[in-house]
């Protein structure tokens, strides 16, 4: 994956940076597709279907086919358009530019927002594509690239989606004040750029004009959707506005709508955002916002069918849950260590790095190496120590645990988990999707002193031999990629540490 880039402030530089960018497949997929554009059995119809399950490849087919001077006046719509323009053989060139890596290597962010759109498009598909039948390539194609600028920002910065997951679902804060934050200009205002100097499907770049420029159609409308109750009224209301029910009713706002209804249902199904996108859903199609709400309930099934992956989130999951539960809880989300924290952390990990070492003693050097842990984010931390045959892991260290865990001895013999991480150092990860597969294997002390779905387990070697484990999570909460990061940094300075320990005699 591209290293980490330096955050640009306005649009031009957000342009050039990720003008380039070569998103990345998954593997499998890659394969796929490779084979069936090799393939002469295969129409350009089932090619553009296959494809469709990999919106990088889709993203990239389109741009190519729109940036020659042909395309200008005729820009290609669908996939199966841009295929037939392309031709096999280029496409198959196109393809091979593309990185292909393994999921777990690809950012999760960009994952899970490719995911957003591929509901998206089964939303699109199952509301509009029937009533617009000889439309319906044009609104599955551009359904699913209608987010794809923000697909090369996460590949580049995944840190950014869940800072805004955090700061704007589970905190509350008004989400035009965060972009500015995190990235100097207007979300919206940068997909408009991007989509314009991609030369994306006019239908894109109609719909990021219209929430950019043209708001006061959306209002006006949100007004008439507003009056559940009386049909007749709300198409008096649009009868007495043209300019209105002109905008309301092009075939363009459908990637708009399924696309609001997507994102809005991220976090909610039954919040004020989400029930906004399906009132003007249920005016566009006039139909009763019940009826409506099971339409869509119905094809987010079908996507999460046919879409969701091990370790992303899906709204169809939300649908057994009661009608006003949210996913986002300002206690589900920590809020992101204070600058004081920040500034500790450096200097703990300084004080790691010094050489020769600082610390006259191994408890010395755990306990530097237990504080750097919690300044980085961390509240439950166990720290312990291998014998020299491995036979035995001594707690040494502990944060936030109970007083008796500082006692705590384990035989790794028992616990496959544990003899794993002992033979080379290594990483492992609890989540919800893995949960059930490591969890039996986990010495059940452990589970009790981290009743967590969401754990870390990190093995650390010196001089070609694990002697420390770290087990530690944020008090149940999810790890943030920035949090990762800040953990893999400061076991590389403990690492550093360790080896620093063991030369201080010599």
């Amino acid at each position: 994956m591209p290293s980490p880039k330096p955050l640009p402030r306005t649009l031009p530089d957000w342009i050039r940076q990720l003008d380039g960018v070569r998103l990345p497949v998954e593997l499998a997929s890659h394969e796929r597709i490779r084979k069936a554009l090799g393939s002469s059995r295969n129409s350009l119809r089932d090619i553009a279907e296959l494809i469709q399950a990999s919106p990088s490849v889709a993203l990239e087919l389109i741009r190519e086919a729109n940036r020659s001077s042909t395309a200008l006046d005729n820009p290609a719509e669908s996939l199966e358009v841009a295929l037939n323009r392309l031709g096999l053989k280029r496409s198959e060139e196109l393809l091979a530019r593309l990185p292909a890596l393994p999921a777990d290597r690809i950012p999760a962010a960009l994952r899970q927002m490719q995911s957003i759109s591929q509901h998206a498009m089964q939303q699109a598909n199952g509301l509009f594509a029937a009533r617009l039948a000889r439309l319906w390539q044009e609104i599955q194609c551009t359904s699913l690239l209608f987010l794809a600028p923000l697909w090369p920002l996460l590949t580049l910065h995944p840190q950014l989606f869940d800072a805004w997951e955090r700061r704007v679902l589970a905190h509350g804060e008004v989400a035009s004040k965060v972009e500015l934050d995190l990235l100097g200009v207007p979300l919206l205002k940068l997909c408009l750029a991007l989509a314009e100097h991609w030369r994306m499907p006019e239908w894109i770049v109609q719909g990021y004009r219209l929430l950019n420029n043209e708001r006061r159609f959306l209002v006006k409308a949100l007004h008439i959707a507003r009056d559940l109750e009386s049909p007749l009224h709300q198409q008096q209301a649009l009868d007495a506005d043209p300019a209105l029910r002109r905008c309301l009713t092009q075939p363009a706002n459908t990637i708009v709508l399924a696309n609001g209804l997507a994102l809005s249902a991220h976090d909610n199904w039954s919040c004020l955002h989400s029930l906004r996108w399906q009132r003007l859903t249920a005016l566009y199609l006039q139909v009763p916002l019940g009826d409506l709400q099971q339409q869509i309930h119905q094809h987010a099934a079908q996507s999460a069918r046919a879409h969701l992956q091990p370790g992303l989130w899906h709204p169809a999951l939300a649908l057994l849950w009661p009608w006003a539960a949210r996913r986002f809880h300002v206690s589900d989300v920590p809020p992101p260590p204070p600058a004081s924290a920040l500034n500790e952390w450096r200097q703990y990990c300084s004080l790691l790095l010094k050489e020769p070492s600082a610390f006259a003693n191994v408890v010395q050097l755990t306990a530097c190496a237990r504080d750097a842990l919690h300044a980085c984010g961390l509240s439950r931390v166990l720290v312990m120590l291998a014998d020299r045959t491995q036979g035995r892991l001594v707690a040494q260290q502990t944060l936030g645990l109970p007083k008796e865990a500082g006692t705590l001895t384990l035989d790794p013999a028992q616990s496959q988990v544990i003899r794993r991480l002992l033979e080379q150092p290594g990483q492992l990860r609890l989540t919800p999707a893995n949960m059930a597969q490591f969890s039996a294997h986990l010495p059940g002390y452990v589970k009790s002193l981290f009743p967590s779905e969401h754990l870390l387990l990190r093995s650390i070697a010196s001089n070609g031999r694990v002697v420390m484990l770290v087990i530690a999570d944020q008090q149940g909460h999810a790890f943030s990629e920035v949090g990762l990061q800040a953990f893999g940094k400061t076991v590389q300075c403990i690492e550093r540490a360790l080896t620093g320990f063991a030369r201080r005699g010599r």
